[in-house]
């Protein structure tokens, strides 16, 4: 089992065909089968993630958003706050650099930079490898930040126990209309960046009608990771995931 020092950057560009590559070059019915295809062999990768995760009680929550939506951030005050609750490890996932990764390090967090170069998001492959080098402690918190994008992401299962979607006030209000599916698949949508909410057009509650017509289940939290505003129950929430 690799130290957390000694994993490398790993540079995953798609080892197979991407669901949406060759869309133009191919006619409809080869690109649906390619794309079946590819989330199956996913999918059987994820679940071999979900059971090593869930032997070792770890649970693994998937963190999405656009870029610039505040993950980082909101992981580092989490980190912070809530460690002493329970151990935590991160999973950072970003097509170049290391910058997130050293953030998080910066808290004493344990961590793993996964960079997918071309790739659009984090996949079961790479959260395997990202297990491997990790090895996250038996019952801690597994945070995985996925790369900043609300398509791709969603498409994918890693094992995770639960998916979130960020999405910060600086934003559209319509996001969850424009982007259904990544909110469809939510088990929590964390509206961030609260306290920018005075000087930005943006309607809590009509976003959270826009989730929750695509998603009738899901909980919606306002939370600033600046402020700390709602992250008490952000905090609860996590305590939950076992």
């Amino acid at each position: 089992m690799l130290r957390e020092d000694d994993a490398p950057d790993h540079a995953h560009p798609h080892p197979h065909p991407h669901p949406h590559e060759r869309a133009q070059a191919s006619g409809a019915g080869e690109t649906v089968t390619i794309e079946q295809k590819v989330l199956a062999k996913n999918n059987l990768v994820a679940e071999r993630n979900r059971t090593w995760l869930t032997d070792r009680g770890v649970a693994a929550v998937n963190m999405m958003s656009s870029p610039g939506a505040g993950k980082t951030t909101l992981l580092e005050r989490t980190i912070t706050d809530f460690g002493g609750r329970r151990p935590v490890a991160v999973i950072e996932g970003d097509q170049e650099t290391r910058l997130d990764a050293d953030r998080i390090r910066g808290t004493g967090c344990a961590v793993v930079q996964v960079n997918t170069g071309a790739g659009c998001h984090l996949d079961a492959e790479m959260m395997q490898d990202a297990l491997t080098a990790l090895s996250p402690a038996a019952g801690s918190l597994l945070m995985v930040e996925n790369v900043g994008n609300l398509v791709c992401p969603a498409l994918f299962d890693l094992g995770e126990r639960s998916k979130v979607v960020i999405i910060s006030v600086t934003e559209g209000t319509d996001k969850p209309l424009k982007y259904p599916y990544m909110f469809a698949a939510a088990d929590l949508i964390l509206i961030n960046k609260a306290d920018l909410l005075p000087y930005v057009d943006f309607d809590v509650e009509e976003c959270a009608r826009h989730a929750r017509s695509v998603n009738p289940a899901v909980r919606v939290l306002t939370v600033s990771a600046t402020t700390g505003e709602g992250l008490a129950q952000w905090y609860d929430w996590l305590a939950e995931q076992r």
